[in-house]
């Protein structure tokens, strides 16, 4: 790889660039497209899988086409009116409610808590430092993951020497890249010390454990207590938040996903009288729509609001 190679290949992030790939495959192998494509291609790709596909695959099929045209200096074919109409007619034709994971409530993250601070010190005293290691580790991730409302590509990135400790105050997060950092400035993230379920303490109890002094923060580890050099790949990390969570016996740990952590905060800030500027300053959303489709509402359906209402007639 050349250097040119190599600061182009940085200038795009590492599950974006995968999910794109994976999309120019389905495109060329799957359908038997040609690169670069036609608008009229592209159309019948849509119309193709417009009946298996969700909207949002086949918008993601579209951003990756687009990309690679951009990237090879041709013409975007995805711009074209006919390739637009026929989205639209798919949409209109195959509607699909958008599906969200449920979020983690504060009740449930306590009892995840307790779970795993049990399990710490069970298995500390059984001298199973493998499996003593990995509930350092999970209790960190869901504390950090929920009171800092981090993406779960977020998490993965983590690095030790990218974290600064304030003592009785909090940490401090750098992440030279996010998935809203157009121009990878890179971005700080504070994290707040916390009487109970505090994810700085988890942190930190985790990271001296492990002995960690730089690196990615959350690694694997072995059946002997061996520690990975690479960060938990992103796949990984829904099968380890539903086991955490089928482990702590929660209910239906199937219907949560990764956002369930960054779902389930917001919807107890909002819950508590965050205002929507405080609430995206701290979680990172740049506007308000995207934060306003993590909050769940507290009486989704104005039950409260109006029987309120109807009872000071």
């Amino acid at each position: 790889m050349t250097e040119l190679d190599l600061y182009l290949a940085a200038s795009t992030r590492d599950n974006t660039r995968q999910s794109y790939q994976a999309a120019l495959r389905h495109f060329e192998v799957e359908w038997g497209g040609l690169l670069p494509a036609s608008s009229d291609s592209v159309a019948h790709y849509l119309a193709q899988y417009g009946a298996t596909l969700s909207i949002s695959t086949l918008r993601q099929r579209l951003a990756a086409l687009a990309a690679w045209h951009q990237e090879h200096g041709f013409g975007d074919p995805t711009r074209n009116p006919i390739v637009r109409k026929v989205l639209r007619g798919v949409q209109a034709i195959h509607p699909a409610e958008q599906k969200r994971a449920a979020p983690l409530q504060i009740e449930q993250l306590a009892q995840v808590d307790s779970r795993l601070t049990y399990l710490i010190e069970c298995t500390r005293a059984a001298g199973d430092r493998a499996a003593a290691l990995r509930h350092l580790r999970d209790r960190a991730l869901f504390l950090l993951g929920f009171w800092r409302g981090f993406r779960s590509d977020e998490l993965s990135r983590l690095r030790v020497e990218h974290i600064r400790v304030v003592q009785g105050e909090g940490m401090e997060c750098y992440l030279p890249r996010t998935k809203t950092d157009r121009y990878l400035k890179g971005q700080t993230f504070r994290v707040p010390q916390l009487s109970r379920m505090c994810p700085v303490s988890a942190y930190l109890d985790w990271v001296q454990a492990a002995d960690l002094q730089d690196g990615p923060v959350f690694r694997r580890v072995d059946r002997w207590g061996n520690l990975g050099d690479d960060p938990l790949n992103v796949d990984s990390l829904l099968p380890l938040l539903r086991r955490v969570l089928a482990t702590s016996e929660i209910d239906a740990a199937e219907l949560y996903s990764t956002h369930s952590l960054r779902r389930g905060f917001a919807s107890w800030a909002a819950a508590n009288g965050w205002d929507l500027k405080t609430l995206m300053e701290h979680v990172g959303w740049k506007s308000a729509q995207s934060a306003l489709r993590y909050i769940e509402l507290a009486d989704p359906f104005n039950q409260q609001r109006i029987e309120k209402s109807l009872k000071d007639r």
